[in-house]
Protein backbone atom coordinates (compact mmCIF):
# COMPACT_ATOMS: atom_id res chain seq x y z
CA UNK A 1 0.00 0.00 0.00
CA UNK A 2 1.32 3.45 -0.95
CA UNK A 3 1.29 6.22 1.65
CA UNK A 4 1.06 9.84 0.54
CA UNK A 5 3.55 12.20 2.17
CA UNK A 6 1.63 15.38 3.03
CA UNK A 7 4.66 17.67 2.64
CA UNK A 8 7.76 17.02 0.56
CA UNK A 9 10.71 18.49 2.45
CA UNK A 10 13.66 16.29 3.55
CA UNK A 11 12.44 16.31 7.15
CA UNK A 12 8.92 15.34 6.06
CA UNK A 13 10.31 12.42 4.07
CA UNK A 14 12.54 11.29 6.93
CA UNK A 15 9.65 11.46 9.39
CA UNK A 16 7.44 9.51 6.97
CA UNK A 17 10.09 6.78 6.77
CA UNK A 18 10.36 6.53 10.56
CA UNK A 19 6.57 6.42 10.90
CA UNK A 20 6.26 3.78 8.19
CA UNK A 21 8.90 1.51 9.77
CA UNK A 22 7.33 1.97 13.22
CA UNK A 23 3.92 0.98 11.85
CA UNK A 24 5.17 -2.35 10.48
CA UNK A 25 4.97 -5.63 12.34
CA UNK A 26 8.16 -6.92 10.72
CA UNK A 27 11.42 -5.53 9.37
CA UNK A 28 11.21 -3.85 5.95
CA UNK A 29 13.70 -3.34 3.16
CA UNK A 30 14.75 -0.01 1.66
CA UNK A 31 12.97 -0.97 -1.57
CA UNK A 32 9.73 -1.67 0.32
CA UNK A 33 9.98 1.66 2.11
CA UNK A 34 10.61 3.51 -1.15
CA UNK A 35 7.64 1.83 -2.83
CA UNK A 36 5.27 2.41 0.09
CA UNK A 37 6.15 6.11 0.26
CA UNK A 38 6.53 6.70 -3.50
CA UNK A 39 10.14 7.77 -3.03
CA UNK A 40 12.97 7.33 -5.55
CA UNK A 41 15.09 4.42 -4.31
CA UNK A 42 18.32 6.51 -4.12
CA UNK A 43 16.49 9.10 -2.02
CA UNK A 44 15.13 6.41 0.29
CA UNK A 45 18.61 4.90 0.68
CA UNK A 46 20.12 8.30 1.53
CA UNK A 47 17.45 9.17 4.10
CA UNK A 48 17.51 5.70 5.65
CA UNK A 49 21.29 5.94 5.95
CA UNK A 50 21.00 9.29 7.74
CA UNK A 51 18.38 7.88 10.11
CA UNK A 52 20.49 4.79 10.75
CA UNK A 53 23.55 6.93 11.54
CA UNK A 54 21.51 8.71 14.21
CA UNK A 55 20.15 5.51 15.76
CA UNK A 56 16.57 6.19 14.71
CA UNK A 57 16.53 3.14 12.45
CA UNK A 58 18.66 0.01 12.58
CA UNK A 59 19.05 -3.21 10.61
CA UNK A 60 17.33 -6.26 12.01
CA UNK A 61 19.94 -8.69 13.26
CA UNK A 62 21.60 -10.58 10.41
CA UNK A 63 19.56 -8.87 7.67
CA UNK A 64 19.51 -5.76 5.48
CA UNK A 65 15.98 -4.97 6.55
CA UNK A 66 15.08 -2.14 8.92
CA UNK A 67 13.36 -1.75 12.28
CA UNK A 68 13.15 1.20 14.66
CA UNK A 69 16.48 2.05 16.29
CA UNK A 70 17.41 2.05 19.96
CA UNK A 71 17.74 5.84 20.04
CA UNK A 72 14.20 6.20 18.74
CA UNK A 73 12.86 3.76 21.34
CA UNK A 74 14.65 5.64 24.11
CA UNK A 75 13.40 8.99 22.80
CA UNK A 76 9.84 7.67 22.54
CA UNK A 77 9.87 6.52 26.15
CA UNK A 78 11.32 9.86 27.29
CA UNK A 79 8.63 11.78 25.39
CA UNK A 80 5.88 9.58 26.81
CA UNK A 81 7.28 10.11 30.30
CA UNK A 82 7.29 13.87 29.81
CA UNK A 83 3.72 13.77 28.53
CA UNK A 84 2.53 12.01 31.67
CA UNK A 85 4.41 14.28 34.06
CA UNK A 86 2.03 17.18 33.52
CA UNK A 87 -0.07 18.70 36.27
CA UNK A 88 -3.39 17.27 35.11
CA UNK A 89 -2.12 13.77 34.38
CA UNK A 90 -0.26 13.61 37.66
CA UNK A 91 -3.51 14.68 39.33
CA UNK A 92 -5.28 11.72 37.73
CA UNK A 93 -2.56 9.42 39.08
CA UNK A 94 -2.81 11.01 42.52
CA UNK A 95 -6.60 10.64 42.52
CA UNK A 96 -6.60 6.95 41.66
CA UNK A 97 -3.85 6.27 44.21
CA UNK A 98 -5.99 8.02 46.82
CA UNK A 99 -9.07 6.04 45.82
CA UNK A 100 -7.22 2.72 45.95
CA UNK A 101 -5.15 3.66 48.98
CA UNK A 102 -1.94 2.22 47.55
CA UNK A 103 1.03 3.37 45.46
CA UNK A 104 0.20 3.73 41.77
CA UNK A 105 2.75 4.07 38.98
CA UNK A 106 2.91 4.64 35.24
CA UNK A 107 5.39 2.49 33.34
CA UNK A 108 6.58 2.25 29.75
CA UNK A 109 8.74 -0.36 28.02
CA UNK A 110 12.17 0.74 26.84
CA UNK A 111 15.00 -1.51 25.64
CA UNK A 112 13.09 -4.58 26.84
CA UNK A 113 12.74 -3.36 30.44
CA UNK A 114 9.92 -1.54 32.21
CA UNK A 115 10.82 2.09 32.95
CA UNK A 116 8.68 3.96 35.48
CA UNK A 117 7.92 7.58 34.54
CA UNK A 118 5.63 8.72 37.36
CA UNK A 119 4.34 7.39 40.68
CA UNK A 120 2.27 8.46 43.67
CA UNK A 121 2.66 6.99 47.14
CA UNK A 122 -0.20 7.41 49.61
CA UNK A 123 0.92 5.10 52.43
CA UNK A 124 4.12 4.35 54.31
CA UNK A 125 6.62 2.40 52.18
CA UNK A 126 6.36 -1.36 52.64
CA UNK A 127 8.04 -3.71 50.19
CA UNK A 128 8.55 -2.74 46.57
CA UNK A 129 8.30 0.92 45.58
CA UNK A 130 8.54 1.87 41.89
CA UNK A 131 9.86 5.41 41.54
CA UNK A 132 10.35 7.51 38.40
CA UNK A 133 13.56 6.57 36.62
CA UNK A 134 13.68 3.06 38.02
CA UNK A 135 13.48 0.01 35.77
CA UNK A 136 12.28 -3.57 36.17
CA UNK A 137 12.21 -6.77 34.05
CA UNK A 138 9.41 -7.59 31.64
CA UNK A 139 8.64 -11.18 32.62
CA UNK A 140 7.82 -10.58 36.27
CA UNK A 141 5.99 -7.24 36.23
CA UNK A 142 2.41 -6.50 35.28
CA UNK A 143 3.39 -3.76 32.83
CA UNK A 144 5.86 -6.08 31.15
CA UNK A 145 3.23 -8.78 30.80
CA UNK A 146 0.78 -6.37 29.18
CA UNK A 147 3.42 -5.20 26.72
CA UNK A 148 4.41 -8.73 25.72
CA UNK A 149 0.81 -9.94 25.55
CA UNK A 150 0.02 -7.38 22.87
CA UNK A 151 2.82 -8.50 20.57
CA UNK A 152 2.03 -10.85 17.65
CA UNK A 153 2.27 -14.45 18.83
CA UNK A 154 5.49 -15.28 16.96
CA UNK A 155 7.18 -12.07 18.12
CA UNK A 156 6.01 -12.77 21.66
CA UNK A 157 7.46 -16.29 21.59
CA UNK A 158 10.76 -15.03 20.18
CA UNK A 159 11.02 -12.37 22.89
CA UNK A 160 10.23 -14.87 25.65
CA UNK A 161 13.05 -17.11 24.42
CA UNK A 162 15.47 -14.18 24.14
CA UNK A 163 14.83 -12.58 27.53
CA UNK A 164 16.94 -13.56 30.53
CA UNK A 165 14.14 -15.10 32.64
CA UNK A 166 15.83 -14.46 35.97
CA UNK A 167 14.26 -16.18 38.96
CA UNK A 168 13.83 -13.43 41.56
CA UNK A 169 11.49 -15.34 43.90
CA UNK A 170 9.96 -18.79 44.25
CA UNK A 171 6.98 -17.71 42.12
CA UNK A 172 8.88 -16.01 39.27
CA UNK A 173 7.87 -17.62 35.97
CA UNK A 174 11.08 -18.74 34.25
CA UNK A 175 9.61 -21.42 31.96
CA UNK A 176 8.97 -20.12 28.44
CA UNK A 177 5.89 -22.31 27.94
CA UNK A 178 4.43 -21.20 31.28
CA UNK A 179 5.12 -17.54 30.54
CA UNK A 180 3.50 -17.83 27.11
CA UNK A 181 0.38 -19.27 28.75
CA UNK A 182 0.21 -16.37 31.22
CA UNK A 183 0.70 -13.85 28.42
CA UNK A 184 -2.12 -15.36 26.39
CA UNK A 185 -4.39 -15.19 29.44
CA UNK A 186 -3.32 -11.56 29.89
CA UNK A 187 -4.07 -10.78 26.24
CA UNK A 188 -7.58 -12.19 26.51
CA UNK A 189 -8.30 -10.51 29.86
CA UNK A 190 -6.80 -7.15 28.88
CA UNK A 191 -4.94 -6.55 32.15
CA UNK A 192 -2.19 -8.26 34.16
CA UNK A 193 -1.33 -9.42 37.68
CA UNK A 194 1.86 -10.51 39.41
CA UNK A 195 2.04 -12.76 42.44
CA UNK A 196 5.26 -12.01 44.38
CA UNK A 197 7.20 -12.59 41.16
CA UNK A 198 9.73 -9.75 41.39
CA UNK A 199 9.93 -9.10 45.13
CA UNK A 200 8.77 -11.57 47.76
CA UNK A 201 5.81 -10.22 49.69
CA UNK A 202 4.66 -7.79 46.98
CA UNK A 203 1.80 -8.34 44.53
CA UNK A 204 0.59 -6.03 41.80
CA UNK A 205 -1.62 -5.45 38.80
CA UNK A 206 -1.75 -3.09 35.84
CA UNK A 207 -4.01 -1.97 33.00
CA UNK A 208 -3.04 -0.53 29.60
CA UNK A 209 -3.16 3.16 28.70
CA UNK A 210 -4.05 3.30 25.02
CA UNK A 211 -3.76 5.95 22.34
CA UNK A 212 -6.88 7.06 20.42
CA UNK A 213 -6.04 4.45 17.76
CA UNK A 214 -5.82 1.74 20.48
CA UNK A 215 -2.03 1.41 20.47
CA UNK A 216 -0.30 0.80 23.81
CA UNK A 217 1.26 3.99 25.20
CA UNK A 218 2.00 2.99 28.78
CA UNK A 219 0.53 1.05 31.69
CA UNK A 220 -1.04 2.16 34.96
CA UNK A 221 -0.35 -0.18 37.85
CA UNK A 222 -0.39 -0.69 41.59
CA UNK A 223 2.12 -2.44 43.87
CA UNK A 224 1.08 -3.54 47.35
CA UNK A 225 2.37 -5.72 50.20
CA UNK A 226 0.61 -9.09 50.20
CA UNK A 227 0.19 -8.70 53.95
CA UNK A 228 -2.26 -5.89 53.18
CA UNK A 229 -3.89 -7.12 49.95
CA UNK A 230 -3.88 -10.70 48.70
CA UNK A 231 -3.21 -11.72 45.10
CA UNK A 232 -6.90 -12.58 44.64
CA UNK A 233 -8.04 -9.27 46.14
CA UNK A 234 -6.08 -7.32 43.51
CA UNK A 235 -9.04 -7.73 41.15
CA UNK A 236 -10.95 -5.01 43.00
CA UNK A 237 -8.34 -2.46 41.90
CA UNK A 238 -8.94 -3.08 38.19
CA UNK A 239 -12.13 -0.97 37.69
CA UNK A 240 -10.67 2.24 39.23
CA UNK A 241 -7.39 1.68 37.37
CA UNK A 242 -9.25 1.22 34.08
CA UNK A 243 -11.30 4.37 34.70
CA UNK A 244 -8.12 6.37 35.37
CA UNK A 245 -6.37 4.83 32.35
CA UNK A 246 -9.28 5.85 30.13
CA UNK A 247 -9.04 9.43 31.44
CA UNK A 248 -5.30 9.47 30.80
CA UNK A 249 -5.93 8.14 27.29
CA UNK A 250 -8.40 10.96 26.62
CA UNK A 251 -5.99 13.67 27.76
CA UNK A 252 -2.68 12.36 26.37
CA UNK A 253 -2.91 14.38 23.14
CA UNK A 254 -4.12 17.54 24.87
CA UNK A 255 -1.68 20.40 25.45
CA UNK A 256 -1.37 22.03 28.86
CA UNK A 257 -0.86 25.76 29.19
CA UNK A 258 1.43 27.27 31.80
CA UNK A 259 -1.34 27.21 34.41
CA UNK A 260 -1.84 23.47 34.08
CA UNK A 261 -5.09 23.75 32.10
CA UNK A 262 -5.60 21.64 29.01
CA UNK A 263 -6.29 22.91 25.53
CA UNK A 264 -6.72 21.20 22.19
Amino acid sequence: MTTRIEKDGPLDRAFAIVRHVADQRKAVSAAEIAKALSLPLPTAHRLIGNLEDRGLLQKALGTKRYVVGNQLVTLSATVIGAAFRTARRHAVLRAVAGEIGEQCEIGVVRDNVVAYVDSVRVSEPQGLQFNPGEAAPLHCTSTGKIYMSRLPERTRAKLCRALPLTKFTETTIVDVHGLMKVLEDTRQRGWAKTNEEYVKGVVGCAVPILSPDRELIACLGVSVPVARVSFVELDRFIPPLQKAAALLSETILQVEDDDGADSQ
